[in-house]
């Protein structure tokens, strides 16, 4: 707890730098507080260059952050949060210290200078190097580190949005992916903590000043939840054109990589040129859209340079996170649609700001996949609770849609394309990389579906094993029956009861002798049993028995 409120402090202290680095760099290359509120604006430091000096910013900070970070932490390009989860997965939460610092400035320089990107990716990334160094120095366990890693995230979140429930949920859903009573209560501590911080020095304020929206026809629900499929198909087309503009950049670059973000900055500067809207973060533009600022045609134009802007950013090497953008492209669409379906059916649509709010919440939740944390931070982001329901219904279809697009997110596509799975083995591992069909055991004897719960509680007591595969009449695998569950079910029920093993019968996740094994011990672990049947990847039969033992027999077979 003491660890976790120290956390905490650091991250919002870390926070408030970071934020102050962004204005004084943005001022200094600018000259202007945000850019972005007054698109096409001269620099009144160079006035001379009118609105053509944005050709030169991202040049510029391109040769100061590129050098800084090929030189100190490579770790630090990218959007930040890739690179913590992958620490939490596989490297037992070890994060480098010097990435805060490196992190800190690389950002501060990249959003300052132009760089279309966000903040959370970056103040994620610092929080959890300081969470991570501070684990080292005082020799935490691995569980340990990885907790004080997510308080960092958390507190990072927290501070910087105003947003202490988002930076929990952030925290457990994408950095840690569990929830637990231990990880709840430090991530708590460590958000609540910084938010007194960030509150101390930005005011307690929502993030975001939006107008109040209101459902008003419950034929709004239909628009909302088409929406959300949209903006899922939306979400995760930002995440394939990034990672292609990515490969792009990676394609035509032959120099030192020092230097891509200098060169590349000048194909940057030609987009902030065309739509000086993209230089930094962009919630101006963003605040304006929800309040029916702009035409559908420009939105639309936004909706697009945003995903360029930003994938050009971060593909020649810049540092920002995604989550900004993302709330923007949404912001962008959502508004365009609630402009769609104002015109034509202008008396049950209702407000257009309510489908760009809507739209944000749905589109990052369609490229995260973080349904909880896309609900309560647009919720903190804005103090926007009136749509709630809505919100709800469109977040969750995009989540649902977006599953059925695609394995990855946004932040898990970036490890996949490097060879990494999040939930495979970490390179060199003992166990993992051998296929289940390898390692596993002789199919126990199964039972049938008709045996009596007191026949097999004597055949589970005798087996050796927690649970049994259960077959019907024609010999056909029906599920497993555990010897918890059978053991449950004849304390309750009343003596002379008839209780048939198939009644409790049920199929566990399937595990195929073809499947890395590393993925079968997900659903090993979660198993109520000592075990689990393999199946036959075509045909869907019992061919083997997975046990924990049989697990662990892979280190033998290797060594």
């Amino acid at each position: 707890m003491a660890l976790a409120v120290v956390v905490g402090a650091g991250a919002g202290v870390g926070s408030v730098v970071f934020r102050w680095c962004i204005k004084t760099f943005t001022g200094l290359l600018s000259g202007h507080s945000d850019y972005s509120a007054s698109p096409g604006a001269s620099n009144p430091h160079v006035p001379w260059l009118g609105p053509y000096f944005v050709l030169l910013t991202p040049v510029i900070g391109g040769l100061l952050y590129g050098p800084l970070v090929n030189r100190f932490a490579k770790e630090a390009r990218g959007h930040g949060a890739p690179e913590v989860m992958l620490a939490v997965a596989q490297r037992g939460g070890r994060i480098s210290p010097k990435v805060a610092v490196v992190k800190t400035l690389a950002s501060a320089l990249t959003i300052g200078s132009g760089g279309s990107v966000g903040r959370e990716g970056p103040i994620v990334q610092i929080g959890s190097a300081l969470g991570s160094t501070l684990g080292r120095v005082t020799k935490a366990t691995e569980g340990r580190t990885k907790l004080l890693v997510a308080c960092g995230a958390a507190g990072g979140i927290a501070a910087t949005f105003n947003a202490p429930l988002a930076g929990v949920f952030f925290a457990m859903e994408l950095i840690l992916g569990t929830f637990s009573a231990e990880a709840f209560g430090a991530t708590v501590l460590a958000s609540v903590t910084a938010s007194i911080i960030g509150r101390a020095s930005f005011g307690d304020v929502a993030f975001l000043n939006l107008p109040a929206f209101h459902v008003d026809h419950l034929a709004q629900y239909g628009l909302f939840a088409l929406l959300g499929v949209v903006a899922a198909v939306v979400g995760m087309g930002f995440a394939r054109i990034l990672y292609m503009v990515e490969d792009a950049c990676d394609w035509l670059w032959r120099g030192p990589e020092w230097l891509r973000p200098a060169v590349g900055g000048l194909a940057l500067g030609l987009v902030l040129l065309a739509l000086p809207q993209m230089y930094g973060v962009g919630y101006p533009v963003l605040e304006k859209a929800t309040e029916g600022g702009y035409v559908v045609g420009f939105l639309l134009l936004l909706l697009v340079g945003k995903m360029l802007a930003t994938s050009l950013t971060i593909g020649i090497g810049g540092s920002g996170g995604v989550f900004a953008p993302s709330l923007f492209i949404g912001a962008m669409l959502g508004s365009a649609y609630g402009i769609g379906v104002h015109d034509l059916i202008p008396g049950t649509a209702g407000a257009v700001g309510a489908y760009a709010l809507i739209g944000m919440g749905a589109t990052f939740s369609g490229a995260a996949r973080a349904p909880i944390t896309a609900v309560v931070i647009l919720f903190e982001l804005t103090g926007e609770y009136s749509i709630i329901l809505p919100l709800m219904l469109a977040i969750v279809l995009a989540t649902a849609t977006s599953r059925l697009l695609s394995r990855d997110t946004i932040y898990t596509l970036k490890l996949r394309r490097r060879g990494i799975d999040l939930e495979g083995p970490a390179p060199g591992a003992a166990i993992g990389a051998q296929h289940v069909g390898s390692v596993m055991e002789p199919l126990p004897s199964a039972l049938p579906a008709t045996m009596s719960l007191a026949d097999a509680a004597d055949l589970l007591s005798l087996s050796g094993h927690g649970a049994l595969p259960v077959v019907d009449d024609t010999g056909r695998y029906v599920g497993v029956v555990t010897a918890q569950a059978v053991a449950e079910t004849l304390a309750e029920q009343p003596e002379g009861a008839p209780a048939l093993v198939g009644q409790l019968a049920a199929p566990p996740a399937p595990v195929t002798a073809d499947q890395p094994l590393a993925q079968a011990l997900h659903t090993l672990l979660s198993a109520a049993g000592t075990g689990v049947p393999v199946l036959d990847a075509e045909q869907g039969k019992p061919v083997g028995w997975l046990s924990h033992q049989s697990a662990l027999r892979a280190v033998h077979v290797t060594a």
